[in-house]
Formats: structure tokens, sequence, C-alpha cells
């Protein structure tokens, strides 16, 4: 059943137009290492020296955040060429050169940092969104995230997870309504929980975290909208399903593992969020490696 609080789009890969969005995001980052001043390249590396390097996946992954990357190197430098040789989503092998970009070879050193930092965080987190997606494939069950994100990396960490096959939970918490224990436990009951969301949310949709099947039967008969099963045993979550059948979206949640996730899959769930997608991810190792010159230059502009 479809879950009322996902995202429903197909994947768009940023195109280097739609990136700059996050050119103050970038900038941000970019001050922070002080890429403007940058004193072993300024007292090594001659103004005028040009260079080219290439982006290069050291392991198997899904790529995410070219555009990005590419943001980092000409937000430094509007003279600096940024060419991608794959596109966000695809898959692809240890070794793979996913980027060439070129220019004052001072600047490809100054965004170098801020560029790979971005490119290696996003990857990562599409690379394990794909291992949990392959993990359920021929399943019904969606992957999808949560809102455990880096401050002020949301959009760029949610758009990894799209990139790595899976889908957006709800973005913020204007978005739909989630009833938790913490509502639960100053509210009177679920009942009234849903109730009283009916008449202020605005036609949100409403969804109530649940711990026992009881819990279950309470929130969809109610009228939730879709129900979470909260760290439940595999036994109560193919219960839950049977009770909700088909009224509700059902999505389970809570301490969900690689290993682990096909087997709540096969309980019936509709959606599985994984907290880890953007808490937990490894980085991916991404490397910027300079071509040789031919024609070395030194510090003082000489060949």
């Amino acid at each position: 059943m479809r879950h009322p609080a996902l995202s429903q789009e197909p994947f768009k890969p940023l195109t280097a137009t739609s990136a700059l969005a996050f050119c103050g995001l970038i900038d941000a980052a970019l001050e922070e290492d002080k890429a403007r001043n940058d004193v072993t390249t300024a007292a090594t590396i001659d103004p005028a020296a040009a260079a080219e390097a290439n982006l290069v996946m050291r392991s198997q992954g899904v790529v995410a955040g070219l555009a990005i990357a590419g943001l980092a190197f000409t937000t430094l430098d509007a003279t600096v060429t940024f060419t991608p040789t794959v596109t966000d989503g695809e898959l692809v092998g240890a070794g793979t050169w996913v980027a060439s970009v070129s220019g004052r070879a001072r600047s490809l050193l100054g965004a170098e940092r801020v560029a790979l930092n971005y490119l290696g965080r996003l990857c990562g987190i599409a690379t394990l969104t794909h291992a949990y997606v392959e993990a359920v494939r021929g399943l019904p069950a969606r992957i999808c995230d949560t809102r455990k994100t880096t401050p002020g990396l949301r959009a760029l960490e949610r758009y990894a997870v799209r990139a790595g096959g899976g889908y957006n939970h709800r973005f913020d918490l204007s978005d739909a309504v989630l009833i938790k224990d913490n509502h639960l436990a100053t509210a009177h009951s679920v009942a009234a929980a849903v109730t009283a969301a009916r008449e202020h949310a605005g036609g949100a949709a409403i969804e109530v975290e649940c711990e026992s099947p009881d819990d279950v039967r309470v929130a969809v008969d109610a009228g939730a909208d879709a129900v979470l099963l909260d760290n439940m045993p595999l036994e109560r979550m193919r219960e839950s399903v049977q009770i909700v059948r088909g009224r509700a979206a059902v999505e389970a949640s809570g301490g969900v593992t690689l290993h682990a996730v096909r087997a709540i899959a096969e309980t019936g769930v509709d959606v599985i969020s994984v907290g880890a997608l953007t808490h937990s991810a490894p980085a991916a190792d991404v490397a910027l490696d300079f071509v040789p010159s031919l024609e070395p230059t030194d510090v003082h502009g000489r060949q």
C-alpha cells in the first residue's frame, strides 16, 4: 500500500544549474577550510600554473553528488572546468573515473577537500541505501530514510538516498503528522490524538507510532492513514499487518540492520524506515588524482 508520507517522484540527478541552490552551503564550507588562504599551495604552486585532475572512486559504490563536487571547484574559481563522466545514481566499480576537472592548479588544490568531503559523504549514503534496496529486492516493501540527518545537510543527504534507490519520508515536521510516544504521553488516548490531528492538521497524512498489535488496532480504528511498528519482533509485525488488512499503510522502524531487513520485509510491511542510511553510512573512498604534467612548472613559473 502507498505510504502517504513518502516521496513518490522518480529520482532526478542534480545538474550544474540545479546545484546552484546550494551555493551558500558550499561557500560556507570553503570558508571553513580557508580554501582562499591555502598557505601550502601559495608557497609551492605558481599562480599561473594550470592542472588537470580526475575524481576516482577507489571502491565500488553508487555515485551521488557530482554536481555538488563541481560546485565546490567553480565557487572557488569560476574559470575551472568540471566534467562528469558518469551520472548520479550509477553503480560503478572500483577505479572508475567519475569526473575530470581542469583549471588553475591553486584552485583545484584549494577546493579539493571540500569537493571530496561532499562527494564521499553522498556516495556513501547512496551506496548503503542501494545495499538495503537490493536486500529486499523482489518484495513490495520500500526502503526510506528518516529525519536523522546532519543539520544543514538534509536536502543533500536525502537526495543521496534517492540516488541509491530509496525513498524519502516526511522532509520536516510540517510535512505530515507522526504521533509518537511522547505525544501520546500527554494526550488522552490514541483515538483522541488522531481526532485532534484530523481537525487541526489541514488534511495532512496521519501516522501513529505503535508498540504492540493492540496499539495498531486502536490507531487504525481511529482512522490513522499509517501505522509505524516501533521495534516490534517479527511475529508481532506479522500480526499487525493482518490487523491492518490494507486499511492503512504499515511502516516498520527501529534498529533495522542490513542483516535483518529482508526478514522484516517478508512480514508484509509496506515501508521500512532506516535511520542508518543517513546517520551511519560510511563515506565512500573518492580521490582526486592529478594528471602528471609533461612540462612541470616550479613555483617561480620556470619549465
